[in-house]
């Protein structure tokens, strides 16, 4: 049976996941910055507001990065806070206000000032012996909050929230293949967790690797265990390719449904 799902899995893997089947999503910012010191802040941004409707998503990151002037890095290191909430006054995207933004800039500002860039920040909270991303992502998260006022864009890991967009971001860097970007070398595939949302809670339950209806860490946790009895290496393999179905246009749930 695994190898029968495995081999289904690939199937599907080698047809969808390439970059003709990203846009629109803010993955697609990415592709923008070659080095991975802009990369890492470009995604961490993107990742942060990828939630509502996807073409609020890419005009809001769009705005964002847009002011990251000549580069994301130089533009955290280089601006007074008080010049950060003059590029973005009036700022606002569903319950995010300009006050939650510049917070979640200066933020980044001082983890790069400390830790010189993301992935260190995020490696420092890692142990050799973690199986999975959480205790970087809780202490990435810590450094970055730090009693801020940054409302609902950085999840705590700490709680049960799935981190949904934490995940996504990390799964970004960490993985590289023709559609995930890469960068972060300090920290393997096998410890990540699957970003859980809508789409991805019915396919972990539809391959019967849950039975949980909450959407929470728990019901991510699961779902990552299931893949890694298929890929070990690699538990987020499928994740990009397998979200496709039930997002665009003409790749429905009951198709991938009778795929798999």
């Amino acid at each position: 049976m695994t190898s029968h799902l495995r081999n289904r899995l690939e199937r599907i893997y080698l047809q969808y996941n390439k970059r003709g089947y990203v846009d629109p999503d803010p993955l697609l910012f990415l592709y923008d910055y070659p080095d991975k010191q802009n990369r890492e802040i470009a995604g961490f941004i993107a990742a942060c507001f990828a939630y509502g409707r996807v073409e609020q998503i890419m005009k809001t990151v769009a705005h964002i990065l847009g002011k990251f002037t000549p580069t994301p890095y130089d533009y955290l290191m280089s601006r007074a806070k008080k010049d950060m909430a003059d590029d973005f006054k009036g700022f606002r995207y569903r319950f995010a206000s300009d006050v939650h933004l510049i917070n979640l800039l200066w933020g980044l500002r001082e983890v790069l000032k400390t830790f010189e860039s993301l992935e260190n920040c995020f490696y420092t909270g890692m142990a050799s012996d973690d199986e999975t991303v959480l205790p970087g992502l809780a202490f990435f998260s810590e450094q970055i909050r730090k009693n801020k006022k940054i409302g609902h864009l950085l999840a705590d890991p700490q709680k049960k929230s799935a981190c949904k967009r934490s995940l996504l971001f990390l799964r970004w860097m960490i993985r590289k293949d023709l559609v995930d970007p890469g960068g972060w070398g300090k920290t393997t595939p096998s410890q990540l967790i699957v970003p859980l949302d809508t789409h991805m809670h019915k396919i972990g339950t539809m391959l019967g690797f849950t039975t949980r209806k909450s959407s929470d860490m728990k019901t991510a946790l699961q779902i990552t265990q299931g893949f890694k009895r298929i890929v070990r290496k690699d538990p987020v393999r499928y994740d990009f390719c397998l979200t496709r179905f039930g997002i665009r246009k003409g790749m429905s749930m009951d198709q991938l449904r009778n795929s798999i």
